[in-house]
């Protein structure tokens, strides 16, 4: 589990500590203020400890630099490195560390503005992380998914890796027998919302309604996707215990009855043991989520991390509850309105 973060000169963001949650963590705050980029950076950092896991040999200090060069390039796609370095006064360093429930796992390095393809390691972690983690984009990926991964092995194409990484989770083979059962109190629900189950066939995603047949994912409403997604990535296990979710705006595109049931997976998957980060501007989910956990007596651990612009300068604010965490702009925004329409009656 990861338990903090600390950045320094990255982006938008000056410098800041932020803490985790156990269970699930809300990034909050309007466009333009740093929450995919919050997501993406413990993202790639936790997939690169996840593949050096995985690999024969294990990376020392100059090949696992590389290895988080390349990732933050590919995730964040910019011209070069040093462009993701907080823009200040003359030449800037960008410092991060990060720190899990097993210290072994630690990691810190920096580069610099100037910086094209390098970073510096500064704590070189003993131990690396066994589960991989999931990140889906505002953009659902089962309708592009047929060819989307060899394609994107050997042509350049305008999508960050975080689509790429999603192609290849996707592309694993359903679980069967007892292990299949030991995934469905979180699959059926799903299933429930989506009217049938997810089907591959060539390397095409369907919708399998029962004595409906199968209908292609592409004319299946894009909100319905993005619960499909989640959902084949269940059957799959691809998303398990101990793993991480990360979710980008999981509101997008979908109405607000498919948000509550969005609202209730995610706590749903926070109690299995995944640690789960979204990144939102809706009100709804955020109540809706308060909601939840005021009715629920076995509730998980929660964090708010909420950003706001001030004098030009983004500042951030944490809590364990909603009701402590703000200034919630989406919140204000709301209440403005509301007296805007009783000022017209």
């Amino acid at each position: 589990m990861i338990e903090k973060i600390k950045v320094k000169h990255f982006t938008v963001i000056s410098n800041e500590t932020i803490l985790f949650a156990q269970g699930l963590n809300v990034v909050i705050g309007e466009n333009g203020v740093g929450k995919s980029h919050i997501l993406k950076l413990i993202y790639a950092l936790v997939s690169v400890l996840h593949q050096a896991k995985i690999e024969a040999i294990t990376p020392n200090k100059q090949m696992l630099q590389k290895k988080i060069a390349e990732k933050l390039l590919n995730t964040f796609r910019p011209n070069s490195l040093g462009r993701l370095v907080y823009r200040g006064m003359g030449r800037q360093r960008c410092e991060i560390e990060i720190f899990f429930t097993n210290s072994s796992n630690n990691i810190s390095f920096n580069f610099s503005s100037a910086s094209k393809t390098d970073v510096n390691i500064t704590e070189m972690p003993s131990a690396f992380l066994d589960d991989a983690p999931i990140f889906f984009p505002t953009r659902e990926v089962l309708s592009i998914f047929p060819g989307f991964a060899d394609l994107y092995r050997n042509r350049y194409m305008e999508f960050d890796e975080t689509y790429y990484d999603l192609c290849l989770a996707l592309e694993a083979k359903p679980l069967r027998g007892p292990r299949f059962n030991d995934i469905k109190p979180l699959l059926e629900p799903l299933e429930e919302i989506i009217g049938g189950s997810i089907r591959v066939d060539n390397g095409r995603f369907y919708l399998a309604m029962p004595g409906k047949g199968n209908m292609e994912i592409s004319l299946v409403a894009e909100g319905v996707r993005k619960i499909a997604m989640l959902a084949y990535l269940i059957t799959n296990s691809s998303l398990k215990d101990r793993g991480t979710l990360f979710w980008d705006e999981p509101e997008t595109n979908l109405n607000p009855k498919l948000i509550k049931q969005v609202a209730k997976s995610l706590i749903a998957l926070a109690k299995s043991q995944i640690q789960v980060f979204i990144a939102t501007h809706s009100l709804f989910l955020l109540r809706e989520l308060e909601i939840l956990s005021m009715i629920d007596e076995d509730s998980i651990s929660q964090r708010y991390i909420v950003l706001s612009i001030n004098n030009d300068t983004i500042q951030l604010s944490q809590s364990d509850t909603i009701e402590e965490a703000e200034p919630i702009i989406s919140l204000d925004e709301a209440l403005e309105q509301s007296d805007r329409y009783l000022d017209l009656e």
